[in-house]
């Protein structure tokens, strides 16, 4: 799914320079209610250098707009995700500055983090869990071909995972 945008979305790996930014996107409303109101402790994030995870900022023509991160969910410390597959990837996404919403940042930074995901040829598919009551972010995956899986509760979230295969994704680009 390519796009033919002017806009130059970019990413960057998170540095501790991103820190204070990433708290006040943490503080805004849009953030939370979409879920992404964990008790981020950016610093911890940013340091850990284990291969099984990356945070990046998506930058908009060199100002940052946005974050990502991607992580290796059978490999990921706190085992979130429970006992699942390997050769997975597992995405959060959220755009922190809400001038910057609707505008097709957020299915940009996407196709780039899947690009980044599917790069490991051993990766078979990419997964997310969005709340089950965010329509408008279901909506969005699906739009980027993403399938329901099931529903799961995450400590107190009740979500519907979706997955994107490499096979879907390929008849996609």
């Amino acid at each position: 799914m390519k796009t033919n945008s002017t806009h130059n979305i970019t990413l960057r790996r998170a540095t501790l320079a991103d820190v204070d930014k990433l708290y006040e996107w943490d503080k805004k409303p849009h953030v939370i209610a979409s879920g992404a109101d964990d008790d981020w402790v950016w610093e911890d994030a940013i340091n850990n250098t284990a291969d099984w995870q990356k945070q990046l900022i998506a930058e908009l023509n060199g100002t940052p707009i946005g974050v990502i991160q991607i992580i290796d969910p059978e490999r990921e410390e706190t085992h979130y995700w429970g006992n699942i597959a390997p050769n997975l990837r597992a995405i959060d996404i959220w755009i922190g500055e809400e001038t910057e919403l609707n505008k097709g940042y957020g299915t940009q930074m996407m196709q780039l983090a899947i690009e980044r995901c599917f790069a490991p040829k051993e990766v078979t598919a990419v997964i997310i869990d969005p709340l089950a009551h965010n329509t408008d972010a279901i909506r969005f995956y699906q739009r980027l071909g993403f399938e329901f899986v099931e529903k799961r509760v995450f400590g107190d979230d009740e979500c519907n995972v979706h997955q994107l295969s490499r096979e879907k994704w390929l008849t996609l680009n």
